[in-house]
């Protein structure tokens, strides 16, 4: 089905969600491993449940196979952080982050908006990506702040 789709279909696809900012958040497993991702959505409340995509890559093939994961959505106090996660070779997890490892062993960052403890339900493969879809099994709540969102290949952090 989707092998007919063209070359221009699919740069006018990536054109589109460029215009459309979203919200940041860095996912993370036991190892420790992270990632940035934009992608992060709420699917349901009743069962809590989230969903985000990854590509794939050394990170992402560790979050997928993690039993369970933090999803730690960033405020814009947390910029430099969210482009290190995004970048390969960018320092993850150090003291000045201000990450900690909650009992269970994930990761988590407790400056963050809030952090959510899942588990994976369903991973659904989908050309070079996977959509995690994934129950909520825990929830805490960070400090309120600032905005911190994904426009055009940029982050941009503001404070309210």
């Amino acid at each position: 089905m989707f092998s007919d789709i063209d070359t221009e279909t699919g740069q006018r696809f990536k054109d589109a969600f460029r215009r459309y900012p979203t919200g940041v958040a860095v996912i993370a497993a036991a190892g420790p491993v992270g990632l940035t991702a934009s992608s992060v959505a709420s699917v349901a409340a009743h069962p809590p449940a989230l969903s985000f995509s990854v590509m794939d890559g050394t990170s992402a093939r560790a979050i997928l196979a993690a039993p369970s994961l933090t999803v730690n959505l960033l405020s814009a106090a947390h910029l430099d952080l969210a482009r290190d996660f995004a970048r390969s070779g960018g320092p993850r997890f150090t003291p000045e982050q201000g990450w900690e490892t909650l009992p269970t062993g994930e990761p988590f960052l407790p400056g963050a908006l809030a952090s959510l403890r899942i588990a994976p339900l369903h991973l659904v493969p989908v050309g070079a990506s996977t959509v995690v879809v994934a129950g909520v099994l825990q929830v805490l709540l960070g400090p309120p702040g600032g905005r911190l969102v994904h426009h055009d290949r940029t982050f941009f952090g503001e404070d309210i």
